[in-house]
Protein backbone atom coordinates (compact mmCIF):
# COMPACT_ATOMS: atom_id res chain seq x y z
CA UNK A 1 0.00 0.00 0.00
CA UNK A 2 1.18 3.64 -0.89
CA UNK A 3 0.61 5.86 1.85
CA UNK A 4 1.57 9.98 1.05
CA UNK A 5 0.42 14.04 1.62
CA UNK A 6 -1.12 15.84 -1.50
CA UNK A 7 -1.22 19.56 -1.38
CA UNK A 8 -4.32 22.00 -2.82
CA UNK A 9 -2.07 24.58 -2.79
CA UNK A 10 -3.73 27.68 -0.67
CA UNK A 11 -1.99 30.43 0.30
CA UNK A 12 -4.04 30.98 3.42
CA UNK A 13 -3.51 33.44 6.21
CA UNK A 14 -1.70 32.10 9.75
CA UNK A 15 -5.08 32.69 12.20
CA UNK A 16 -2.10 32.79 15.21
CA UNK A 17 -0.10 35.38 13.55
CA UNK A 18 -2.42 37.13 11.30
CA UNK A 19 0.86 36.97 8.40
CA UNK A 20 0.57 35.60 4.86
CA UNK A 21 2.36 33.74 2.96
CA UNK A 22 3.40 35.16 -0.75
CA UNK A 23 3.19 33.01 -3.70
CA UNK A 24 6.95 32.82 -3.84
CA UNK A 25 7.19 31.54 -0.38
CA UNK A 26 4.29 29.38 -0.72
CA UNK A 27 6.10 27.39 -3.60
CA UNK A 28 9.49 27.16 -1.79
CA UNK A 29 7.28 25.64 0.97
CA UNK A 30 5.63 23.05 -1.61
CA UNK A 31 9.35 22.16 -2.69
CA UNK A 32 10.81 21.46 1.01
CA UNK A 33 7.53 19.37 1.76
CA UNK A 34 7.94 17.50 -1.26
CA UNK A 35 11.97 16.74 -0.61
CA UNK A 36 10.78 16.13 3.43
CA UNK A 37 8.23 13.27 1.97
CA UNK A 38 10.62 11.36 0.57
CA UNK A 39 13.32 11.52 3.08
CA UNK A 40 10.87 10.50 5.81
CA UNK A 41 9.92 7.37 3.60
CA UNK A 42 6.80 8.39 2.45
CA UNK A 43 5.43 6.54 -1.08
CA UNK A 44 3.81 9.53 -3.16
CA UNK A 45 3.54 13.29 -3.43
CA UNK A 46 0.45 15.09 -5.09
CA UNK A 47 -0.52 18.73 -5.96
CA UNK A 48 -3.31 20.33 -6.99
CA UNK A 49 -4.31 22.06 -10.24
CA UNK A 50 -6.28 25.56 -9.38
CA UNK A 51 -6.23 28.90 -11.79
CA UNK A 52 -7.26 31.23 -9.23
CA UNK A 53 -6.60 32.79 -5.80
CA UNK A 54 -5.82 31.67 -3.34
CA UNK A 55 -4.10 28.83 -4.95
CA UNK A 56 -0.87 29.06 -6.69
CA UNK A 57 -0.53 25.61 -8.78
CA UNK A 58 -1.52 26.62 -11.98
CA UNK A 59 0.89 24.63 -13.58
CA UNK A 60 1.80 21.37 -11.42
CA UNK A 61 3.44 19.54 -13.93
CA UNK A 62 6.31 22.42 -13.82
CA UNK A 63 6.43 22.25 -10.10
CA UNK A 64 6.68 17.91 -10.23
CA UNK A 65 9.51 18.05 -12.64
CA UNK A 66 11.14 20.10 -10.64
CA UNK A 67 10.32 17.60 -7.74
CA UNK A 68 11.16 14.71 -10.01
CA UNK A 69 14.90 16.11 -10.57
CA UNK A 70 15.48 16.27 -6.54
CA UNK A 71 14.27 12.90 -5.66
CA UNK A 72 15.06 9.56 -6.65
CA UNK A 73 12.37 7.41 -5.21
CA UNK A 74 8.72 9.80 -4.63
CA UNK A 75 6.22 8.86 -6.59
CA UNK A 76 4.73 11.98 -8.18
CA UNK A 77 1.00 12.45 -9.08
CA UNK A 78 -1.87 15.32 -9.39
CA UNK A 79 -5.01 15.99 -6.84
CA UNK A 80 -6.82 16.98 -9.33
CA UNK A 81 -5.91 17.46 -12.94
CA UNK A 82 -8.69 19.56 -14.55
CA UNK A 83 -9.94 16.99 -17.15
CA UNK A 84 -12.69 19.12 -18.66
CA UNK A 85 -10.95 22.73 -18.73
CA UNK A 86 -7.73 21.00 -20.32
CA UNK A 87 -7.38 20.27 -23.42
CA UNK A 88 -6.43 16.40 -23.81
CA UNK A 89 -3.83 17.11 -25.95
CA UNK A 90 -1.88 19.17 -24.08
CA UNK A 91 -2.55 17.02 -21.20
CA UNK A 92 -1.14 13.95 -22.99
CA UNK A 93 2.10 15.63 -24.25
CA UNK A 94 2.34 17.24 -20.51
CA UNK A 95 2.22 14.03 -18.73
CA UNK A 96 4.37 11.94 -21.06
CA UNK A 97 7.08 14.36 -21.00
CA UNK A 98 6.77 14.28 -16.71
CA UNK A 99 6.37 10.82 -17.23
CA UNK A 100 10.20 11.02 -18.75
CA UNK A 101 11.58 13.28 -16.97
CA UNK A 102 10.48 11.03 -13.86
CA UNK A 103 12.07 7.76 -15.79
CA UNK A 104 8.16 6.93 -15.02
CA UNK A 105 7.53 7.97 -11.29
CA UNK A 106 4.74 10.03 -12.53
CA UNK A 107 0.52 9.41 -12.35
CA UNK A 108 -2.08 11.50 -12.37
CA UNK A 109 -5.51 12.02 -10.33
CA UNK A 110 -8.38 13.32 -13.20
CA UNK A 111 -10.94 15.32 -12.29
CA UNK A 112 -13.45 18.33 -12.59
CA UNK A 113 -12.16 20.51 -9.44
CA UNK A 114 -13.85 22.63 -6.89
CA UNK A 115 -14.66 26.46 -8.59
CA UNK A 116 -17.08 26.86 -11.35
CA UNK A 117 -15.85 30.34 -13.08
CA UNK A 118 -12.65 27.83 -14.25
CA UNK A 119 -14.93 26.72 -17.03
CA UNK A 120 -15.83 30.16 -19.35
CA UNK A 121 -12.38 30.51 -18.06
CA UNK A 122 -11.35 27.97 -20.43
CA UNK A 123 -14.32 28.42 -22.95
CA UNK A 124 -16.53 25.83 -21.40
CA UNK A 125 -20.09 25.77 -19.88
CA UNK A 126 -20.14 23.81 -16.35
CA UNK A 127 -23.24 22.77 -17.53
CA UNK A 128 -21.44 20.05 -19.83
CA UNK A 129 -18.89 19.05 -16.84
CA UNK A 130 -20.12 15.29 -17.08
CA UNK A 131 -19.78 14.90 -20.89
CA UNK A 132 -16.66 16.91 -20.94
CA UNK A 133 -14.88 14.57 -18.53
CA UNK A 134 -16.71 11.61 -20.46
CA UNK A 135 -15.00 12.69 -23.63
CA UNK A 136 -12.03 14.60 -23.01
CA UNK A 137 -10.21 11.41 -21.13
CA UNK A 138 -11.85 8.93 -24.14
CA UNK A 139 -9.69 11.13 -26.33
CA UNK A 140 -6.80 11.47 -24.07
CA UNK A 141 -6.62 7.21 -24.01
CA UNK A 142 -6.36 7.04 -27.81
CA UNK A 143 -3.73 9.91 -27.63
CA UNK A 144 -1.60 7.45 -25.36
CA UNK A 145 -2.72 4.56 -26.95
CA UNK A 146 -2.40 4.99 -30.24
CA UNK A 147 0.34 6.69 -32.38
CA UNK A 148 -1.89 8.03 -35.20
CA UNK A 149 -5.46 9.67 -34.10
CA UNK A 150 -8.30 10.65 -36.25
CA UNK A 151 -10.89 11.98 -33.95
CA UNK A 152 -13.81 13.93 -33.57
CA UNK A 153 -16.09 15.19 -31.06
CA UNK A 154 -18.52 17.68 -29.48
CA UNK A 155 -15.85 19.90 -27.44
CA UNK A 156 -12.99 20.24 -29.26
CA UNK A 157 -11.78 20.78 -33.53
CA UNK A 158 -11.80 17.31 -34.92
CA UNK A 159 -7.96 16.05 -35.31
CA UNK A 160 -6.41 14.49 -38.38
CA UNK A 161 -3.13 11.96 -38.29
CA UNK A 162 -2.42 13.71 -35.30
CA UNK A 163 0.45 12.15 -33.20
CA UNK A 164 1.05 13.23 -29.34
CA UNK A 165 4.57 13.33 -28.64
CA UNK A 166 6.54 11.88 -26.65
CA UNK A 167 5.34 8.40 -26.86
CA UNK A 168 4.53 7.21 -23.24
CA UNK A 169 8.00 5.97 -21.52
CA UNK A 170 8.37 2.27 -22.49
CA UNK A 171 5.13 2.03 -24.44
CA UNK A 172 2.94 2.60 -21.67
CA UNK A 173 0.79 5.73 -20.56
CA UNK A 174 0.95 6.96 -17.14
CA UNK A 175 -1.66 5.48 -14.86
CA UNK A 176 -4.94 7.59 -14.11
CA UNK A 177 -6.88 8.03 -10.56
CA UNK A 178 -10.03 9.38 -11.72
CA UNK A 179 -11.06 11.44 -8.10
CA UNK A 180 -14.94 12.23 -7.59
CA UNK A 181 -16.45 13.18 -4.15
CA UNK A 182 -20.33 12.58 -5.38
CA UNK A 183 -20.44 11.51 -9.12
CA UNK A 184 -21.34 8.21 -9.80
CA UNK A 185 -20.72 8.96 -13.31
CA UNK A 186 -17.47 9.18 -12.69
CA UNK A 187 -16.87 6.05 -10.74
CA UNK A 188 -18.72 4.42 -13.58
CA UNK A 189 -15.49 5.97 -16.07
CA UNK A 190 -12.83 4.91 -13.80
CA UNK A 191 -14.63 0.97 -13.69
CA UNK A 192 -15.27 1.02 -17.47
CA UNK A 193 -11.23 1.74 -18.47
CA UNK A 194 -10.26 -0.41 -15.79
CA UNK A 195 -8.30 2.71 -14.15
CA UNK A 196 -8.50 3.99 -10.11
CA UNK A 197 -10.94 5.56 -8.18
CA UNK A 198 -10.06 8.28 -5.50
CA UNK A 199 -12.56 9.31 -3.21
CA UNK A 200 -10.97 12.39 -1.33
CA UNK A 201 -12.94 11.53 1.63
CA UNK A 202 -12.22 14.78 3.69
CA UNK A 203 -15.62 16.20 3.49
CA UNK A 204 -18.11 13.38 3.75
CA UNK A 205 -19.18 10.99 6.21
CA UNK A 206 -17.81 7.21 6.12
CA UNK A 207 -20.96 6.12 4.93
CA UNK A 208 -21.05 8.27 1.96
CA UNK A 209 -17.53 7.20 0.57
CA UNK A 210 -18.86 3.29 1.20
CA UNK A 211 -21.17 3.81 -1.11
CA UNK A 212 -19.26 5.82 -3.70
CA UNK A 213 -16.50 2.86 -3.31
CA UNK A 214 -18.76 -0.09 -3.36
CA UNK A 215 -20.29 1.18 -6.65
CA UNK A 216 -17.04 1.90 -8.20
CA UNK A 217 -16.30 -2.04 -7.43
CA UNK A 218 -19.06 -3.65 -8.66
CA UNK A 219 -18.54 -1.66 -11.69
CA UNK A 220 -14.63 -2.64 -12.23
CA UNK A 221 -16.15 -6.64 -11.96
CA UNK A 222 -18.82 -5.51 -14.18
CA UNK A 223 -16.61 -4.57 -16.66
CA UNK A 224 -14.34 -7.99 -16.67
CA UNK A 225 -11.04 -6.37 -14.79
CA UNK A 226 -11.34 -8.27 -12.08
CA UNK A 227 -13.20 -9.26 -8.60
CA UNK A 228 -14.34 -6.66 -7.07
CA UNK A 229 -12.27 -6.60 -4.18
CA UNK A 230 -9.14 -6.38 -7.03
CA UNK A 231 -10.60 -2.63 -8.10
CA UNK A 232 -7.79 0.48 -7.22
CA UNK A 233 -8.61 2.24 -4.93
CA UNK A 234 -7.33 5.33 -2.96
CA UNK A 235 -8.23 7.48 -0.11
CA UNK A 236 -7.75 11.45 0.44
CA UNK A 237 -7.46 12.40 4.91
CA UNK A 238 -6.99 15.32 6.92
CA UNK A 239 -4.35 14.62 10.10
CA UNK A 240 -3.43 17.22 13.26
CA UNK A 241 -0.83 15.08 15.51
CA UNK A 242 0.72 15.83 18.60
CA UNK A 243 2.30 13.25 21.32
CA UNK A 244 -0.51 14.55 23.10
CA UNK A 245 -3.71 14.38 21.79
CA UNK A 246 -5.09 17.32 23.71
CA UNK A 247 -2.04 19.61 22.44
CA UNK A 248 -3.10 18.37 18.96
CA UNK A 249 -6.50 20.07 19.37
CA UNK A 250 -5.47 23.10 20.58
CA UNK A 251 -3.15 23.91 17.94
CA UNK A 252 -5.10 23.18 15.33
CA UNK A 253 -8.20 24.19 16.88
CA UNK A 254 -7.65 28.03 15.74
CA UNK A 255 -6.46 27.12 11.90
CA UNK A 256 -9.84 25.21 11.93
CA UNK A 257 -11.72 27.41 12.69
CA UNK A 258 -10.94 30.06 10.82
CA UNK A 259 -10.10 27.46 6.96
CA UNK A 260 -11.84 29.39 4.32
CA UNK A 261 -13.68 25.96 3.47
CA UNK A 262 -15.03 24.68 6.63
CA UNK A 263 -14.16 27.39 9.06
CA UNK A 264 -17.52 29.66 10.78
CA UNK A 265 -19.35 26.18 10.55
CA UNK A 266 -19.76 22.69 12.53
CA UNK A 267 -16.84 22.82 15.39
CA UNK A 268 -13.56 20.75 15.48
CA UNK A 269 -14.87 18.18 16.90
CA UNK A 270 -18.48 17.77 15.53
CA UNK A 271 -16.33 18.05 12.21
CA UNK A 272 -14.06 15.32 13.35
CA UNK A 273 -17.11 12.99 14.31
CA UNK A 274 -18.95 13.34 11.12
CA UNK A 275 -16.16 12.99 8.89
CA UNK A 276 -12.31 11.35 9.05
CA UNK A 277 -10.81 14.34 10.01
CA UNK A 278 -8.12 12.96 12.77
CA UNK A 279 -7.07 15.54 15.41
CA UNK A 280 -5.05 13.85 17.97
CA UNK A 281 -2.28 11.60 19.47
CA UNK A 282 -0.28 9.61 16.56
CA UNK A 283 -2.22 6.24 18.17
CA UNK A 284 -5.48 7.92 17.16
CA UNK A 285 -4.44 8.50 13.33
CA UNK A 286 -3.53 5.43 13.45
CA UNK A 287 -6.40 2.93 14.59
CA UNK A 288 -8.64 5.48 12.57
CA UNK A 289 -7.02 4.74 9.18
CA UNK A 290 -7.12 1.42 9.60
CA UNK A 291 -10.57 1.42 9.94
CA UNK A 292 -11.25 2.96 6.63
CA UNK A 293 -10.76 -0.35 5.75
CA UNK A 294 -13.70 -1.90 7.16
CA UNK A 295 -16.01 0.15 5.29
CA UNK A 296 -14.10 0.51 1.47
CA UNK A 297 -12.41 -2.75 1.79
CA UNK A 298 -8.52 -3.12 1.23
CA UNK A 299 -7.40 -0.26 -0.84
CA UNK A 300 -4.18 0.60 -2.28
CA UNK A 301 -3.48 4.53 -1.60
CA UNK A 302 -3.49 6.69 1.53
CA UNK A 303 -2.94 10.11 1.11
CA UNK A 304 -3.04 12.98 3.82
CA UNK A 305 -3.88 16.52 3.76
CA UNK A 306 -1.27 18.15 6.13
CA UNK A 307 -0.40 21.73 4.62
CA UNK A 308 -3.88 23.74 4.50
CA UNK A 309 -5.21 26.34 6.57
CA UNK A 310 -2.34 28.47 6.71
CA UNK A 311 -0.60 26.36 9.05
CA UNK A 312 3.56 27.59 8.46
CA UNK A 313 6.04 25.14 6.91
CA UNK A 314 7.94 24.36 10.42
CA UNK A 315 4.50 22.70 11.64
CA UNK A 316 3.83 20.65 8.31
CA UNK A 317 7.34 19.39 8.38
CA UNK A 318 6.85 18.32 12.09
CA UNK A 319 3.67 16.72 10.66
CA UNK A 320 5.86 14.97 8.01
CA UNK A 321 8.26 13.51 10.91
CA UNK A 322 5.26 12.45 13.03
CA UNK A 323 3.87 10.36 9.92
CA UNK A 324 7.14 9.03 8.60
CA UNK A 325 8.34 8.08 11.86
CA UNK A 326 5.47 6.94 14.22
CA UNK A 327 2.37 6.42 11.81
CA UNK A 328 3.29 4.99 8.32
CA UNK A 329 5.34 2.46 9.37
CA UNK A 330 2.51 0.81 11.17
CA UNK A 331 0.07 1.45 8.98
CA UNK A 332 2.19 -0.56 6.61
CA UNK A 333 2.52 -3.10 8.76
CA UNK A 334 -1.38 -3.21 9.54
CA UNK A 335 -2.38 -3.26 6.35
CA UNK A 336 0.24 -5.42 4.60
CA UNK A 337 -1.02 -8.17 7.18
CA UNK A 338 -4.51 -7.62 6.78
CA UNK A 339 -4.39 -7.70 2.64
CA UNK A 340 -5.28 -10.94 0.69
CA UNK A 341 -2.78 -12.25 -1.97
CA UNK A 342 -5.54 -11.52 -5.05
CA UNK A 343 -5.80 -8.48 -4.52
CA UNK A 344 -2.92 -6.10 -6.05
CA UNK A 345 -0.72 -3.22 -4.71
CA UNK A 346 -0.65 -0.06 -6.26
CA UNK A 347 0.36 0.24 -9.55
CA UNK A 348 3.15 1.51 -10.43
CA UNK A 349 5.18 2.25 -13.45
CA UNK A 350 7.55 -1.16 -13.02
CA UNK A 351 4.70 -2.96 -12.79
CA UNK A 352 2.46 -2.01 -15.65
CA UNK A 353 5.45 -2.65 -17.60
CA UNK A 354 6.03 -5.59 -16.63
CA UNK A 355 2.41 -7.07 -17.12
CA UNK A 356 3.09 -5.86 -20.79
CA UNK A 357 5.60 -8.04 -21.10
CA UNK A 358 8.40 -5.46 -21.21
CA UNK A 359 9.61 -2.07 -22.42
CA UNK A 360 9.05 -0.77 -25.53
CA UNK A 361 10.45 1.69 -27.54
CA UNK A 362 7.20 3.60 -29.19
CA UNK A 363 9.33 7.18 -30.72
CA UNK A 364 7.83 7.71 -33.66
CA UNK A 365 10.14 7.96 -36.37
CA UNK A 366 8.58 10.24 -39.04
CA UNK A 367 9.84 11.98 -42.52
CA UNK A 368 9.62 15.59 -42.41
CA UNK A 369 12.16 17.98 -41.81
CA UNK A 370 13.47 19.70 -39.04
CA UNK A 371 12.62 23.01 -38.42
CA UNK A 372 8.69 22.74 -39.34
CA UNK A 373 7.65 18.96 -38.86
CA UNK A 374 6.41 17.86 -42.54
CA UNK A 375 7.30 16.29 -44.91
CA UNK A 376 7.63 17.65 -48.75
CA UNK A 377 4.23 17.23 -49.81
CA UNK A 378 2.47 18.58 -47.16
CA UNK A 379 4.72 21.78 -46.98
CA UNK A 380 3.63 22.24 -51.00
CA UNK A 381 0.20 21.88 -50.56
CA UNK A 382 0.63 24.41 -47.60
CA UNK A 383 1.70 27.25 -49.80
CA UNK A 384 -0.58 25.71 -52.25
CA UNK A 385 -3.32 26.85 -49.66
CA UNK A 386 -2.10 30.32 -49.03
Amino acid sequence: MQFGVFSVSDITTDPTTGRTPGEAERIRAILAIALKAEEVGLDVFALGEHHNPPFFSSSPTTTLAYIAARTSRLQLSTATTLITTNDPVKIAEDYAMLQHLADGRVDLMLGRGNTGPVYPWFGQDIRNGIPLAIENYALLRRLWDEDVVDWSGQFRTPLQSFTSTPRPLDGVAPFVWHGSIRSPQIAEQAAYYGDGFFHNHIFWPPEHTQRMVEFYRRRFEHYGHGSADQAIVGLGGQVFMRKNSQDAVNEFRPYFDNAPVYGHGPSLEEFSRETPLTVGSPQQVIERTLGFRDYVGDYQRQLFLIDHAGLPLKTVLEQLDILGEEVVPVLRKEFAALKPAHVPDAPTHASRVAARGGAKDTTVHAAADDVTGQARDEATEEVQDR
